[in-house]
């Protein structure tokens, strides 16, 4: 296959057993990214440098001024733009002898499987957990390989799935995790923080990886998973291994996985009360009305500390024991207003009565 503009990858083509050979099978591959975010920026960026012939991108979201300390493909201009056809707009600037393909919409299991089959290989750049276990499923019933990486806080993991090893043995994420967390049990970036650099590295990680699968150099991490933390630059590795299908509850063919509700299966409950929201400048107003009780349903640790009078009680105690609540009218408050929703739809049920409200945004918007 010619490889359009050569000059370009010349660094990586004088290099020993990579070589032209290494740079054609790049430029023949199709990589489908989802995900063009913290993670998803960095891959996209080092994979079209690479030469890497075909890129698709999935995601819906919109890019906010909260993502550009750590999604630096975009910048202020960018603001309220699609982040697929943003990004899919910039990479084909940086490099015009490579197709982008822009899927600006929310991937499901209606449509995962129809989209991941016209591509070689899927890294997952996600940041929530039905997306994650929806692209692994679609992943394994597809036979593709599989690039995962996620980040928590201070900490970020890298794994190979869904490609077999020396032994012929195959591991994909549900071996590791057969069951996902409860919803707000594990904080995502806009809960829980993360230095912009943290999604940089991981995503630099995977494209890395990406990039030896699909040329047959170096060593993948294959059936490996690669523990990287930023505080103390730390870093080790854990062999994976493979459970039975019954054990990793994964659908055993495309109908099932057709039928599978990947935000039951998360905790994510679709039927529950709707929680209504108040904006910011209401809950300003609210604070001063003795009508209403504000809780704090954050982890006892999280900062910034509210400055008002409330009460806290964490959703993780709420999980376990649903408090006594004396007022009629109640608004809730976490970080970035998550896992006040969540709260709020479990208190609902408990108190039928009651009013509950969530602050959109969290406690973010009000400063």
């Amino acid at each position: 296959m010619e490889i359009k503009g050569k000059a370009r990858y010349e660094r990586q083509i004088i290099l020993k057993n990579f070589g032209l050979a290494g740079q054609q099978k790049l430029f023949a591959a199709k990589v489908l990214v989802i995900g063009a975010g913290g993670l998803g920026c960095p891959i996209l960026q080092y994979l079209a440098a690479a030469g890497v012939g075909t890129l698709g991108i999935v995601d819906n979201d919109v890019v906010e001024l909260s993502n550009l300390h750590r999604q630096i493909l975009y910048s202020v201009a960018d603001i309220g733009r699609l982040k697929a056809d943003c990004a899919a707009e910039k990479l084909s600037l940086f490099n015009p002898d490579i197709q982008v393909i822009s899927y600006p919409l929310e991937l499901s299991n209606q449509n995962a499987a129809l989209i991941l089959s016209k591509f070689d290989l899927v890294i997952d750049g996600s940041d929530n957990f039905p997306t994650r276990y929806m692209v692994n499923d679609a992943c394994a019933l597809l036979n593709l390989p599989l690039v995962y990486g996620a980040l928590s806080e201070s900490e970020g993991q890298v794994a190979i799935f869904n490609v077999s090893d020396a032994s012929g043995r195959k591991v994909n994420y549900r071996d590791i995790f057969p069951n996902p967390p409860q919803p707000g049990e594990v904080l995502n970036c806009s809960e829980a923080g993360v230095l912009g650099v943290l999604p940089g590295i991981i995503g630099t990680m995977q494209a890395s990886e990406a990039i030896k699968l699909i040329s047959g150099t170096g060593e993948p991490l294959i059936n490996q998973m690669l523990i990287y933390n930023i505080n103390n630059n730390q870093t080790y590795k854990i062999n994976l291994t493979a459970a039975n299908q019954e054990q990793n509850n994964a659908p055993a063919d495309l109908d099932a996985f057709l039928r599978m509700d990947y935000s039951w299966f998360c905790g994510i409950r679709t039927g529950a009360p709707e929680i209504q929201e108040v904006s910011p400048g209401e809950f300003r107003e609210i604070m001063f009305d003795d009508e209403f009780e504000l809780i704090d349903v954050r982890e006892l640790a999280e900062l910034p500390a509210a400055s008002f009078e409330h009460v806290r009680v964490p959703l993780s105690e709420i999980r376990k024991k649903i408090p006594a609540i004396a007022k009629d009218k109640i608004v809730l408050f976490c970080h970035s207003g998550v896992r006040s929703v969540i709260a709020g739809e479990l208190l609902q049920e408990a108190y039928p009565d009651k009013e509950f409200y969530s602050l959109k945004g969290g406690i973010l918007r009000l400063n």
